[in-house]
């Protein structure tokens, strides 16, 4: 004798996923930002010949390229979530969801070039 009904679970499956890509991204921003803080207080010139300095490496380019990629899927599977679950006509959602991949491009574009500017 079968108690209650059969239930049909629907839906994208990518809870876990973006519960573990929330986790990693933020972990890497906390590290960058600790080395971050770290440089600062190593570095004794906090001035703009400072830090273009030390911005100028490889290392620091590549890292701050990672730490802003880790900020923006960040930001996405979060904006994406948001929309998903309090914004109900799906092209208004669709609308959205456009616009935040958009605004985030823009932001890629622009980190990349203050980076290699310096």
């Amino acid at each position: 004798m079968a108690i209650g009904a059969r239930r049909l679970v629907v839906g994208a499956h990518y809870g876990l996923i973006d519960w573990l890509a929330q986790r990693v991204t933020a972990i890497i921003m906390i590290v960058y930002t600790l080395g971050i803080a770290l440089a600062w207080w190593v570095v004794g010139d906090q001035g703009y010949d400072g830090w273009a300095g030390l911005f100028s490496t490889l290392t620091m380019k590549i890292a701050t390229l990672l730490a802003f990629g880790a900020l923006g899927y960040h930001t996405w599977v979060g904006m994406r979530d948001i929309w998903m679950d309090y914004v109900k006509p799906a092209g208004i959602r669709l609308c959205l969801h456009l616009l935040t991949i958009l605004a985030l491009a823009a932001c890629a574009v622009w980190a990349v070039q203050i980076l290699w500017r310096v």
